[in-house]
């Protein structure tokens, strides 16, 4: 886990990461969304991962939007809470370039995280067609793995979502919101997953310190997934290589012993 100082607070203010992988139009649409339809007063820093041309300005937008260029490229959870370490608010949301806002999915995420006992709350995520993702699951379990390997994944989701709010294992990285002092209570993302995993191990992680993890139907997003893992063989090897390093750790034990 990453040691995380305070975070100056901005009253009222939510700070948004989003991280760029080559990825420049994507972020560049989505900042369009954000300032077309979200009324939620909020900052952003885009982390440009890689070397690129970013097709954008700050100036381009009525919020503002704050830039980090890595030498290096980082993992998932080190730009996040590199992020987090550079940003003010009382909250902070974790989002994914190639997610796309219809409308502004951040009152009822906020007005769910009024409750003290709520660690991380996340949208119900579809895709282009408009189906559910399978963005809140149970956690996954090497016979679990086994199965969808050999036999597809299953034709049920884990979890029916309907109109009320639910309390899943584990919600999807690709829009998690947190209040800032539980981001820093506990350590941010687990820096040593470089890429997949870290949404799995921080939902666990914060449900052994008591907070729930909880899907709110009232927020939606748009989710145009890449599934890297799916055709490119490196991440195809970040993916084996977090989800064992999951099933290894302390969060995962806890989290079977219930």
């Amino acid at each position: 886990m990453s040691d995380l100082p305070p975070a100056p607070a901005a009253p009222g203010m939510l700070t948004v990461s989003i991280v760029s992988h080559r990825q420049g139009a994507l972020v560049r649409d989505l900042l369009g969304d954000i300032d077309e339809r979200v009324t939620t007063p909020v900052s952003v820093l885009v982390t440009v991962n890689v070397p690129e041309t970013v097709p954008f300005t700050a100036a381009d937008f009525r919020f503002p939007v704050r830039f980090v260029r890595n030498d290096s490229p980082k993992g998932f959870g080190a730009n996040h809470n590199a992020a987090f370490r550079g940003g003010p608010g009382l909250h902070f949301c974790v989002l994914n370039p190639d997610v796309r806002l219809t409308v502004d999915p951040f009152p009822p995420l906020l007005e769910a995280l009024a409750d003290p006992l709520l660690g991380v709350a996340g949208p119900v995520v579809r895709n282009e067609t408009g189906k559910i993702e399978a963005s809140s699951r149970r956690y996954p379990t090497p016979l679990y793995i086994l199965k969808k390997a050999l036999l597809g994944a299953p034709a049920t989701p884990d979890y029916a979502i309907a109109d009320a709010p639910i309390s899943p294992d584990w919600i999807g990285g690709m829009f998690m919101l947190f209040r800032a002092e539980t981001y820093r209570e506990i350590g941010g993302f687990d820096e040593r997953y470089f890429l997949y995993y870290e949404d799995v191990d921080i939902c666990a992680r914060l449900r052994h310190r008591g907070y729930d993890v909880r899907l709110i139907p009232a927020a939606s997003v748009v989710h145009a997934a890449r599934r890297d893992s799916r055709r490119r063989p490196r991440y195809l090897g970040w993916h084996v290589r977090s989800m064992l390093r999951f099933w290894r750790s302390e969060a995962y034990r806890q989290a079977r012993r219930g």
